[in-house]
């Protein structure tokens, strides 16, 4: 806790300098007054370049023209009163090297830097006339949690002051991910995204953005954000972008309140989910199975979750999309043994910041797989700790993938009924 709370004054110090870099590039194209001047705003005004970097994010701004090459692999400035070469992988979550073994990096170099490849000299094959923001697909792209934290909510705080008037250079590109987020991405550009390793072209920009800019599990700080956009910004434009209709769950008309129930299949399974869902019609809900499957096209997901007043699911990356969720609906969290952590700040303490109650039920050693498989006195139940001191992999391998849930449903319905009363 006091190492978070560390990382947050650090960050908190250092978020001023990119919100004035951002602000200076937008100034440039949008006629929005410049702030205060600092070091890193006379540095990019100077030489046309600047970078910040924090705890988690690293994020470069260049206010000249650009040439970008085949995969992105290097922007060249075409002018800068100074010598530039900067390395850097644009992924929003730095301080995660598991992440990063699968970000390519993109060098940004002078255009005429002994460094440049000799194809710069060529004439640029596409020329654009508003500026370029420059984000892998990569990473932890394929778990939905992830996707959304490190991509999507930092390419919101990135450009959504840009008003739509910028073009993605997506490097790492994944078809697919692009297709699974293409209301969002055309929300927040009005064109075509790009893939530069299509046909090895060089794309010219008059600016670019290089990364994006990160600030917490789900969430944002809106001092360090041009135009202060919030969570509650960001789940009006993903009602926007999704068409959702339901802003308040009391807004909600069903003769029962629909319980989303997020089934999973691999791990953190509920071994007795039958059980549970004879418990909760019991209590007056309409519950919803939802299976991973159905979670792949989140176009029609978005719109299931926005009808539903209470979500209940084992920790996981399904927990994600409370985001899409009505105010005022009920996220129940049920927390396997030794990840208390993670579920309060990955999924608990953003949904107060999305205008949703939250509630947690603590399983008891007695409700989890690993009980049976190592025995009451041993350390994975006794001590977790010693697990985790062994590395994350130890850890996550117990844990995150070796245990399943048999919920105890006499102290489960207290949760649930509990729920009911927080949604009326």
């Amino acid at each position: 806790m006091v190492v978070k709370e560390q990382q947050r004054l650090v960050i908190g110090a250092t978020s001023l300098a990119f919100l004035l870099l951002l602000a200076s590039l937008s100034a440039v194209f949008f006629d929005v007054n410049p702030f205060e001047s600092c070091e890193d705003r006379i540095q990019l005004d100077n030489t046309g370049f600047s970078c910040h970097s924090d705890l988690h994010s690293d994020v470069c701004v260049v206010n000249k023209p650009v040439k970008i090459d085949k995969n992105a692999s290097a922007v060249y400035i075409s002018s800068s009163q100074s010598q530039v070469e900067r390395l850097i992988k644009p992924y929003a979550l730095q301080d995660d090297q598991s992440a990063m073994k699968w970000v390519s990096p993109v060098r940004i170099l002078n255009e005429d830097s002994k460094n440049s490849s000799s194809s710069m000299a060529c004439q640029c094959d596409f020329t654009h006339d508003v500026p370029a923001v420059v984000f892998s697909s990569g990473g932890f792209t394929g778990n939905h949690f992830h996707e959304i934290d490190e991509i999507i909510i930092p390419l919101f705080i990135t450009t959504r002051h840009f008003r739509s008037r910028l073009k993605f250079v997506i490097t790492d590109f994944k078809p697919w991910w692009v297709s699974k987020y293409s209301k969002i991405l055309k929300s927040l550009s009005r064109y075509e995204v790009i893939n530069p390793a299509v046909n090895g072209s060089v794309h010219c920009f008059p600016a670019t953005v290089v990364g994006l800019k990160y600030h917490d599990y789900l969430g944002f700080n809106m001092t360090d954000i041009p135009g202060g956009y919030s969570m509650f910004d960001f789940r009006h434009f993903l009602r926007q972008s999704y068409g959702l209709k339901i802003k308040n769950v009391i807004k909600i008309r069903r003769e029962k309140p629909v319980l989303m129930l997020l089934s999973r299949e691999n791990s953190r399974v509920f071994l007795n989910e039958n059980e549970m869902v004879a418990l909760m019609e019991e209590l007056g809900f309409e519950v919803v199975v939802i299976r991973p499957k159905r979670m792949s096209n989140l176009d029609n997901f978005a719109e299931v979750v926005n009808t539903c007043s209470v979500m209940v699911g084992a920790h996981g990356a399904g927990i994600t999309n409370e985001v899409f969720l009505p105010d005022g609906a009920v996220v129940v969290q049920v927390v396997p043994l030794a990840l208390e952590w993670p579920s309060t700040y990955y999924f608990g303490s953003p949904a107060s910041e999305m205008r949703l109650h939250y509630l947690e039920y603590k399983i008891e050693p007695q409700e989890s797989s690993l009980l049976e498989t190592y025995g009451k006195n041993h350390s994975v139940i006794t001590d977790p700790e010693s697990v985790l001191s062994k590395g994350f992999q130890a850890f996550k391998d117990v844990y995150l993938d070796g245990q399943n849930l048999k919920i105890n449903v006499g102290r489960f319905r207290e949760t649930l009924v509990q729920a009911k009363k927080l949604i009326g």
